[in-house]
């Protein structure tokens, strides 16, 4: 599970490892995955602005 800090421009700023998966090279792989996803960013008043989102990914190994 992953705490991501969103800017109003969409990017990762801040990530947070919440929980981990138990493999110290899965979660540095997701961490660097998500921080270079792009995002829709929170609005307020129909202005873009920056906000925490948190998300449990699942990752899968597949043959």
């Amino acid at each position: 599970m992953l705490r991501v800090m969103i800017s109003p421009d969409g990017r990762a700023g801040e990530i947070q490892l919440v929980k981990g998966s138990g493999y110290a090279r899965l979660d540095r792989a997701a961490i660097e995955a998500v921080r270079d996803w792009r995002f829709i960013p929170a609005s307020k008043g129909g202005r873009p602005v920056a906000a925490w989102y948190e998300w449990r990914w699942e990752f899968r190994l597949e043959n």
